[in-house]
């Protein structure tokens, strides 16, 4: 059985927040969640919190009572909104700075 959690308007871009769901994609929770405490990338912690999330959503939600038979199915990163900001520059002229948000959906399934 399926069960998801997901974190919208994550304040990462999207390319970064894909490198740390390619490390934990296919593994067992508690190898995902050790994997996710030692890594050193910002995204590595909501991240870390988010599968937490769909551990509880498992065991309260779904009545999974063998959380080491779950294991990270999915880790779906998709674009979120971009914020379009402006810097100042000479002879009064802007350029545009993005950015850019995520939204993060871990999938679990059991064995």
């Amino acid at each position: 059985m399926e069960v998801r959690a997901s974190l919208r308007h994550f304040r990462a871009t999207p390319r970064k927040a894909r490198l740390v769901g390619n490390l934990i994609r296919g593994k067992n929770v508690n190898d995902a969640l050790n994997v996710l405490a030692f890594t050193q990338k910002r995204v590595a912690g909501p991240m870390q919190g988010l599968l937490k999330s769909a551990i509880a959503n498992a065991e309260e939600n779904h009545k999974i009572l063998d959380v080491d038979d779950l294991f990270v199915k999915n880790v779906l990163v998709d674009k979120g909104v971009v914020w379009k900001r402006q810097m100042p520059r000479a002879r009064g002229m802007s350029t545009p700075i993005m950015k850019r948000t995520s939204h993060i959906t871990i999938i679990l399934d059991e064995k």
